[in-house]
Formats: structure tokens, C-alpha cells, sequence
């Protein structure tokens, strides 16, 4: 018969797996993200499978001072994560496309054209 400790043993290994290669692929995201919004969420991420890691750790030796380690890495990844969307917002990286709309497109152009004319000889 299978005890709970076996049960434990074996789903802390797993985890142990399955978060170190989130990890690695989190990491190769931070390297080659395409775009510095894409790289931010990827660190947002490294923190999460961080705490992730710690708790598994925790539970797999039974040190309960690792998930005060890992309530900490929460609270400073939060703050960093909140810096770094100032940091985009306040560059001007991310633009949305102005909105127009038939009507403003129409009185632009009819604008201009007038102003094209104004400056022709006088008849």
C-alpha cells in the first residue's frame, strides 16, 4: 500500500520538474521576448514560478521559514512589476491608434483643401 509520505514524495518531485521547466522556458522569454511589455511579463512570471519553487521546497523538507521567504518574493515582485509598467507607461511604449471617424475625416480634408486654395493667385 502506498503511504501519504510516498504520495507527497513523488508529487513534490513532479512539481519540482514541471516548475523548473516553466522556469527554463520563462527565462529563454526574458531573453528573446520580442517586445519590453513581453520581457516585463516574463519577469512577472520568473517571480511567480519563483514562489511556486519555495513552496514546493517547503513542503518537501518541511522548513517552514521557506514560505516566509516566499510571502516576501511575492511583495517585492508585485512592487517590481508595478515599477515596471511606469516605467512603459510613463516611455510611451505602448501607442493606440487615434480614433477617427467619417465625419472628422471629411472635415480635415475639406479643411486643407481650402487652405490649398487660399494661397492661389487672385483672379
Amino acid at each position: 500500500m502506498i503511504t501519504p509520505a510516498a504520495i507527497v514524495a513523488v508529487a513534490s518531485s513532479a512539481a519540482l520538474i514541471i516548475l523548473g521547466l516553466a522556469l527554463i522556458l520563462t527565462v529563454w522569454r526574458v531573453v528573446a521576448g520580442p517586445t519590453l511589455p513581453d520581457r516585463i511579463l516574463a519577469l512577472d512570471m520568473l517571480t511567480g514560478i519563483s514562489i511556486g519553487l519555495i513552496a514546493v521546497i517547503a513542503v518537501k523538507t518541511g522548513f517552514s521559514l521557506y514560505i516566509d521567504i516566499a510571502i516576501s518574493l511575492g511583495l517585492v515582485g508585485f512592487l517590481a512589476t508595478v515599477a515596471f509598467a511606469r516605467f512603459v507607461l510613463s516611455r510611451g511604449n505602448i501607442k493606440s491608434p487615434a480614433p477617427t471617424s467619417p465625419a472628422k475625416a471629411n472635415s480635415s480634408a475639406k479643411g486643407s483643401a481650402k487652405k490649398r486654395h487660399a494661397g492661389g493667385k487672385k483672379r
